[in-house]
């Protein structure tokens, strides 16, 4: 009667070893592999990166004197747009500078994709955001909201102090 109980017990945790190799196994399988993170992370700041060029042109044309500046790099994808302009009050010269730029960050070992705006209008910071979600967790439609939101914001305030 041992010997049976030491073969089943013996085939028992053969079976749990088999079951716990299988589902590592699946989870495995279903994450991501690093290169798979870094091309869907590259699709997406592809994708974001012409979303937030043609919102940077919709400020440039709704308020003339704005220059654009393509941005890429260390600091990341994407682009700006500012003015300085020449104030005279009283004989005396102050500039007024203003800029808009939004950047997708390049890919990191944190695999996120990370959304970076800062705004600053007529010398002053309006905003410096970021907005993160990891990469395979991500709704390009809330990264692409989140653009109209931050651009129309923008161009509100920047109207508001003209």
């Amino acid at each position: 009667m041992s010997d049976d109980f030491k073969s089943r017990l013996q085939s028992a945790i053969q079976r749990g070893e088999q079951r716990r190799d299988q589902s590592q196994n699946e989870a495995k399988r279903k994450e991501l592999t690093e290169e798979e993170l870094k091309r869907l992370h590259t699709s997406f700041r592809l994708s974001l990166s012409e979303r937030i060029d043609a919102k940077i042109r919709n400020i440039i044309d709704a308020f003339p004197g704005f220059r654009q500046e393509a941005l890429f790099g260390e600091v990341g994808w994407g682009t700006a747009c500012y003015r300085d302009d020449l104030l005279i009050q009283s004989g005396r010269r102050t500039n007024q500078y203003s800029r808009f730029e939004m950047v997708i960050r390049p890919y990191s070992d944190l695999r996120v994709l990370d959304l970076k705006g800062k705004a600053t209008i007529k010398n002053r910071e309006f905003f410096n955001r970021s907005l993160f979600r990891n990469v395979d967790e991500v709704e390009i439609e809330e990264f692409e909201n989140i653009i109209d939101a931050w651009t129309i914001e923008y161009a509100e305030q920047y109207a508001a102090k003209v």
